[in-house]
């Protein structure tokens, strides 16, 4: 296979969309209008229910997406998702709006639109993207900008068509095994909800409750049963895998390797498998960035974002830590506590000193690890399968 050196304006249209009014958007309706907030961090398309607004105007025709039409974010709505691309998954649904780009391939002997989908999403074109982007607070790209963006492609476009359909494959897997994950964590963050929050554990009918806490139960701290930015000691110079702010999740626990690097020397914080990962920075906190460690080796340690807050049990498992951490009260108490200028404020880790966790006993405490343990065998095998693209530099 032969490679060449490409420039994307020799093969590539991007138009523009619409500037759709605001007193025609609505909390229901047939045509959704997308957003930059559509697309996934490392490219794809997603919903969001109770947040994404439809449109109950008159809709251009031209700016009503087709099937498979590709798009890419043409402003930073939030971290990582400049430059990030998605193929449209239905027909006449999906408005185009003024802050996406549609890109329209003017010469198909040169690019083929399933490779090129892949192709934005590489850090090499990313890269390139943010390079140029212009902006503060919210930088923005242009298509005169993405136009001049090279890239190394096969020179066959048959070929890159075979390896626009592989990944394609490997999506349709690394989406079914996330969908298994969030089906696995779901039912674990509803156990600790019904026996830890509204206190229906087993046998609770026959236990006296006084003031919240169950007899024979305990009300600790946090820093009682969970370490928090607990130490870990790695040999200096030693490779070690890094993970960013952008591979966490804002809608479950799998953290997304395509985003992790290897690095050699690191000031950043350090964790390992069963750890929970907590973003203490706006807005990542508030949008729910909360990620689970379960791809390492036994013996193996990795590194990450200086902004995230790691959590490990002391006297609690490392799913009751995560669960916990993921309950409205805890993620409130983290909110109030955050200081700093209104763009990057942060969450103290002092603010857990003085939360409350009415601690189960050591029957329960066995009982829920036991009960979920169908959730710690199966999702090693799941995580293995839900993260990295073959095609992802």
């Amino acid at each position: 296979m032969t490679w060449t050196e490409i420039k994307l304006g020799d093969a590539i249209h991007v138009k523009h969309g619409f500037a759709f009014k605001g007193q025609f958007f609505a909390d229901s309706g047939t045509h959704v209008v997308l957003t930059p907030g559509n697309f996934n961090e490392g490219g794809g398309f997603r919903l969001r229910p109770g947040k994404d607004r439809f449109y109950s105007g008159d809709v251009p025709e031209e700016y009503v997406l087709k099937e498979d039409d590709l798009v890419v974010a043409m402003t930073e709505q939030g971290p990582g998702l400049l430059g990030s691309s998605a193929l449209i998954p239905e027909s006449g649904r999906y408005l185009h709006n003024q802050r996406l780009g549609l890109v329209q391939i003017r010469d198909d002997t040169v690019l083929d639109k399933i490779f090129l989908y892949y192709l934005f999403n590489t850090r090499s074109v990313r890269e390139q993207i943010s390079g140029s982007a212009t902006g503060t607070k919210v930088r923005h790209t242009a298509p005169e900008r993405i136009y001049r963006v090279t890239a190394s492609v096969p020179s066959n476009v048959e070929e890159q068509r075979k390896i626009g359909q592989i990944l394609f494959s490997y999506d349709n897997l690394i989406a079914n095994n996330r969908r298994r994950i969030y089906l696995l964590e779901r039912a674990a963050r509803l156990l600790y909800e019904e026996w830890f929050v509204h206190l229906r554990f087993p046998g609770h009918d026959h236990i006296t409750i006084t003031d919240g806490v169950p007899e024979m139960w305990e009300r600790k701290t946090v820093p009682e049963i969970i370490e928090i930015n607990p130490q870990v000691d790695t040999p200096k110079y030693i490779p070690i895998r890094y993970i960013p702010m952008a591979g966490l999740s804002t809608s479950g626990m799998t953290i997304d390797l395509t985003y992790s690097e290897t690095r050699t020397k690191s000031t950043s914080v350090r964790f390992r498998n069963g750890d929970t990962l907590l973003a203490r920075i706006t807005p990542c906190l508030e949008n729910g960035k909360t990620g689970f460690v379960n791809f390492l080796r036994d013996d193996e340690v990795a590194c990450g974002s200086t902004e995230f807050i790691v959590l490990r049990g002391r006297s609690v498992s490392s799913y009751f830590t995560y669960c916990l951490a993921r309950t409205y009260n805890f993620r409130q108490t983290a909110i109030k506590s955050m200081i700093g200028s209104s763009g990057r404020q942060r969450v103290q880790p002092s603010c857990f000193d003085d939360f409350m966790v009415a601690t189960p006993c050591h029957s329960i405490r066995e009982e829920f690890d036991e009960t979920s343990s169908f959730f710690s065998r199966k999702l090693p095998d799941l995580h293995r399968h839900a993260h990295l693209r073959p095609f992802s530099s």
